[in-house]
């Protein structure tokens, strides 16, 4: 068991800010031709880059050129801030893609499973639906040549096989229901919705979950929006929580939606960048509705200039737990090889002049670990751990903030008990949850496949003493002994394998039109909006 309290505190970094990794190295502009896109292409050459060229022209072993670049860029921008970051031109097009909501490929979900790709949703729609691949099917090779199975086959590397241009085709031999079929799959664009979930979560009540700031995101909020006004919306619960970020200019836009007149709503201001002032300039589709803003540990950089925006203004109550801390702005610069670096070029303000980014003097491993360090020390499930101290600031309203540190919710809502508990860390990271509601779905297609909507899944599918006997025994064969769960435990993994049966179903709109059924931080947004 010590092994496995090992290898929590290994990968807990992962799972608590896997969703904001992004989002924290992208912040006010991503353009591949960004102005002093080459700022680096100096007519004489600098001590570093003759260090380079000795190395690669003179050094006893062979050596990438791309691994010295990055560790010379990772050095020297070690030395700066947190976020600003160094990325390989190998690199550029998938961090590009990811800002973008988009990419080229063809449109499944899947993974690794025995040494085997298994498919465990196909996009509706998109080119591998067109094609007839079903959830439930192995792919086994890509263009007759290229096997997609093996113990030395990893997830990146098979979707580099599948992935390709518009328009590209690949073949794919697929196992299903142990008879080998072909399938040829056209490549075409990739959308990724940048909105988890927007439903009507009471009557008059809306609910927006939205995953981060892309170049879409805007887009599809407003149409978000605009649906749920039409079905009777008064009310809105916004819910941030787990955002990373992503481009400023989207989440401004948004704030504009919330905020009447010319208000301003952020402003940027660097050593080499004059101040720049983001306000109201349209009327906005929702100023006077009431609204909930839901944060947590994980909600970053543009997520805080949204919820710190409203905050400031007293526009929205804010709700959850302390936002991670990001106020510092970067810009993308290409350079001459391909390869690019997002430099940190300002810091962003709040309305009232609050510049929300926690300290990072203390140096980038223990930056990067405070957020773990929060869990650890139990600071995410005390009511009163979330205040700052410092700095005052006060709204129109006469409200108290701080700056530093994140943006900290006027109502603080504890981290839910379950996910507390270091055996249910482990089964999610090992992915037996998930591939158990993978497997279960799959043997018993037919029966789940009658519920047509999230909510007749929850009302009629509720997992019991079969469930549970079957799920112990998968946990087992994944070498974990989940036997000893204490019963709120029990509970909770049982109501996750409802909420990851309606995400396999019905993806994220139908996960969260479940989950949130039970979630706390939601019951106090719908309790505030009453």
């Amino acid at each position: 068991m010590n092994d496995q309290k090992k290898k929590i505190s290994l990968w807990l970094p992962i799972l608590l800010s896997v969703v904001m990794i992004v989002g924290m190295t992208i912040g006010y502009q991503l353009r591949d031709n960004t102005a002093g896109g080459k700022f680096l292409g100096f007519s004489g050459r600098s001590s570093v880059q003759e260090l380079v060229s000795l190395i690669n022209n003179k050094y006893v072993d062979p050596v990438a050129s791309d691994s010295i670049n990055k560790l010379v860029a990772d050095a020297l921008l070690s030395h700066l801030d947190p976020h600003s970051a160094y990325i390989p031109a190998s690199d550029v097009e998938a961090f590009n893609d990811d800002i973008a909501g988009s990419f080229m490929g063809i449109g499944i979900e899947f993974q690794m499973m025995n040494d085997t790709v298994n498919v465990m949703n196909v996009f509706k729609d998109g080119p591998s639906f067109k094609a007839g691949l079903q959830v439930g099917d192995q792919l086994l090779k890509a263009n007759d040549s290229i096997t997609l199975y093996g113990k030395n086959i990893n997830a990146d590397w098979v979707r580099s096989k599948i992935r390709g241009a518009e328009g590209s085709t690949v073949k794919l031999t697929v196992l299903r229901d142990n008879k080998q079929l072909q399938l040829n799959v056209t490549r075409g664009v990739i959308p990724i919705s940048p909105i988890d979930a927007a439903y009507m979560i009471q009557p008059t009540t809306g609910y927006i979950k939205i995953d981060k700031f892309s170049e879409r995101t805007y887009e599809t909020f407003m149409a978000s929006l605009e649906k749920l006004q039409k079905a009777g919306m008064k009310s809105l619960v916004l819910d941030l929580r787990g955002n990373g970020g992503g481009l400023l200019q989207e989440a401004v836009d948004i704030a504009d939606e919330f905020l009447s007149d010319n208000k301003l709503i952020v402003y940027t201001e660097g050593t080499n960048s004059k101040r720049y002032d983001f306000v109201c300039k349209r009327p906005g589709l929702f100023e006077t509705g009431k609204l909930t803003v839901l944060i947590d540990e994980r909600s970053a950089s543009a997520s805080e200039v949204l919820a710190g925006a409203l905050q400031d203004w007293d526009r929205a109550t804010i709700i959850g737990r302390r936002s991670f801390g990001k106020g510092l702005v970067q810009q993308q610069f290409g350079l001459t090889d391909g390869s690019a670096v997002r430099l940190t070029i300002a810091r962003y303000y709040t309305p009232l002049g609050r510049n929300i980014q926690k300290t990072y003097s203390v140096g980038k491993e223990q930056y990067e670990q405070e957020l773990v360090d929060r869990f650890h020390r139990g600071l995410l499930d005390k009511p009163d751990s979330s205040h700052l101290k410092g700095k005052k600031y006060k709204t129109p309203a006469g409200h108290i903030l701080f700056g530093g540190g994140g943006i900290t919710p006027d109502i603080i809502v504890p981290l839910a008990a379950g996910l507390q508990d270091t055996l249910i860390m482990e089964l999610y990271l090992s992915n037996t949850l998930s591939n158990f509601v993978y497997e279960l779905y799959k043997n018993n297609r037919t029966y789940f496949n009658s519920f047509k909507t999230p909510a007749a899944l929850d009302k009629g599918f509720t997992p019991t003493a079969p469930e549970w006997n079957a799920f112990m025994a998968a946990a087992t064969k994944d070498g974990i002994n989940a036997y000893n769960v204490s019963a709120t435990g029990k509970a909770y993994l049982l109501q996750t394998i409802k909420v990851l049966m309606a995400r396999q179903m019905f993806r994220t709109e139908g996960y969260y039109q479940i989950l949130n059924t039970t979630d706390s931080t939601v019951a106090k947004a719908l309790q505030q909006l009453k």
